[in-house]
């Protein structure tokens, strides 16, 4: 399981979100999503800690707490939504596929 930290300032590394986190346990690994396009970041990241006590600690320390002049948003990461053929693409090419003339 993962941290969700949303809210983040633009300007943060992987480095700061270690730091941070570090006090409340062994942070395993830290993910900073990029834009695809312009390989900015995206304002969010995810943390893996230790042990999912040192996960919940680190919640509840640092939901709504100020960091570098952000409100943060922490919470347990929702599993990744599978994004195959449920919904996505264009509308028209999906359509047009099922239609018979």
């Amino acid at each position: 399981m993962s941290i969700y930290v949303g809210n983040l300032s633009y300007e943060v590394t992987q480095e700061d979100l270690t730091q941070a986190f570090a006090e409340y346990g062994a942070v395993k690994r830290v993910q900073l999503p990029t834009d695809r396009e312009t390989g900015r970041l995206r304002g969010f990241a995810f943390v893996e800690m230790g042990t999912e006590a040192e996960e919940t600690a680190a919640i509840e320390a640092l939901d709504g707490a100020e960091w570098m002049g952000r409100d943060l948003k922490v919470n347990k990461a929702k599993p990744r939504e599978d994004r195959g053929s449920s919904g996505g693409g264009n509308w028209s090419n999906n359509n047009r596929s099922s239609r018979r003339y």
